[in-house]
């Protein structure tokens, strides 16, 4: 059985980063929301005033990172001379906003760069890579960039008792069990009796403290997951009869119910709708 929490996530609806800038950044500098990318900022030096179009602002004194994992406007303000020297990358979640980590992160992140325990070899080849000519430059920053955004990861699990949502379950040492086999095997018949019994917890126990820490019932959570991956896997083409075995569902029609029920359209119109007019080949429903 597997335990790591984030695995099955990470494979099914994987990350990647890409350097946009690297190198000092003088005076105002606006950043616009990127459709479907999430923007991380990592200062190395200098100090920063943020704003944010609602009107909240918050100064940066120490070396930090700021993640936005969803599209969001904001301004960096630093001396016009000297600057802040920063490495900045573009972050796709795999699937965009039906990734469940993109929805349960908060909308903007700041935190000092020392708060991420063990990093600090990581930080320190990502910042030279980042600010050198070196071949294969581009590359290896976005790949430690990746290692980065995979620590603060951790580190939302790690304050998620605070909170309520999929980091709060996943924290939880029991809840976390239930969240892993539904995030790593959806195909199978899971029932409130076998999650609850996979945490070492009684149905009604279980229900409870899913609800109270998750924030939606397990059954809603099993079928929100399971409709996600079905959508993932007809953006990759998948013939729906495929897809009911892959997601748990009796029958085309079973699943074809409950994708209406949520998306307000069938699967085959909810493809054609997301289809991008490439020749790519499909299967046939």
């Amino acid at each position: 059985m597997h335990t790591d929490r984030l695995e099955a996530l990470l494979q099914r609806f994987r990350v990647s980063a890409r350097l946009f800038h690297s190198g000092p950044l003088c005076g105002v500098n606006d950043f616009a929301p990127e459709q479907g990318r999430g923007q991380l900022h990592l200062v190395q030096t200098g100090a920063l005033q943020v704003e944010h179009p609602d009107g909240s602002s918050f100064e940066i004194g120490e070396p930090s990172l700021l993640f936005y994992p969803r599209p969001h406007a904001h301004r960096f303000i630093s001396d016009a001379t000297r600057g802040a020297d920063m490495a900045c990358a573009f972050i796709e979640f795999g699937d965009g906003m039906r990734n469940p980590l993109t929805a349960a992160l908060p909308a903007c992140i700041a935190l000092p760069l020392s708060a991420l325990d063990g990093t600090a070899p990581v930080l320190d080849l990502l910042f030279r890579e980042a600010f050198a000519q070196h071949c294969g430059r581009q590359l290896i920053v976005d790949r430690l960039f990746e290692v980065v955004l995979i620590q603060i990861l951790r580190l939302q699990m790690a304050k998620a008792p605070e909170r309520s949502g999929l980091f709060a379950g996943l924290a939880h040492p029991q809840l976390s069990r239930a969240l892993i086999a539904m995030h790593g095997e959806p195909d199978q018949p899971w029932t409130l009796a076998t999650l609850a019994q996979r945490c070492g917890m009684s149905r009604t126990q279980f229900a409870e403290t899913f609800r109270a820490r998750v924030g939606i019932t397990p059954g809603d959570y099993l079928a929100g997951w399971r409709l996600t991956v079905a959508q993932q896997l007809l953006d990759e083409g998948r013939a729906l009869k495929h897809i009911v075995d892959a997601v748990g569902y009796g029958s085309v029609a079973a699943l074809s119910r409950a994708f209406k029920a949520q998306t307000g359209s069938s699967p085959r119109d909810w493809r054609k709708a997301r289809d991008t007019g490439t020749n790519r080949v499909r299967d046939v429903l």
